[in-house]
């Protein structure tokens, strides 16, 4: 069985900044990774109708890390589960959890891949078109090589090693369009 994946809003980081914003659907998961700041609300939520889906039954909310362009609607949907790199938090309930490994549904995992920061998770979907990863061990498809804002230079690069040594078909950056990895992308 395979997710599919639906960019809702794709994220930019110049003078203003949006985080990218993903929906996954896997049989009865439906997840959105990083809903942060964008420039209205409706740019997260408008897409969900033609997918049939109103925000109560977004089932989990991903959040690559902890910063507020990735994680500032996240009250936009009421019915989630909210998940990080330790923890699954739904009301006043804290599960704490190791998210490297932990799967979401036979489509959705998460692998720990500390580099922007030391707490980064991304989201490994298995989709038709391929693996696809949703990290922010990259902000576009050109990097930035030298993330300005990585606590840890070598511990970035061995994650960003780690990812694209799955071989992934996609990756869904933080700030930017799904991209094909090459042999030209950053480490």
């Amino acid at each position: 069985m395979t997710a599919s994946f639906h960019v809702l809003t794709t994220g930019y980081a110049d003078t203003r900044v949006a985080g990218t914003v993903t929906l996954l659907v896997d049989g009865e998961t439906v997840a959105i990774v990083d809903p942060g700041m964008v420039a209205d609300r409706r740019l997260i939520l408008d897409p969900l109708a033609p997918h049939g889906l109103a925000p109560e039954d977004v089932t989990d909310v991903i959040f690559s890390h902890h910063h507020p362009d990735h994680t500032l609607n996240a009250a936009l949907f009421p019915e989630a589960r909210f998940h990080d790199h330790m923890a699954i938090y739904r009301d006043d309930i804290w599960e704490d959890r190791d998210a490297d490994g932990y799967r979401l549904s036979s489509s959705i995992t998460l692998m720990t891949t500390p580099g922007h920061t030391a707490e980064d998770v991304s989201t490994l979907v298995t989709a038709d078109e391929g693996l696809v990863v949703l990290t922010h061990l990259w902000w576009t498809a050109e990097g930035p090589a030298d993330d300005p804002f990585a606590p840890d230079r070598d511990q970035l690069r061995a994650a960003r090693e780690k990812v694209l040594a799955l071989g992934p078909a996609l990756i869904v950056p933080g700030h930017g369009a799904p991209f094909v990895p090459s042999s030209t992308t950053p480490l």
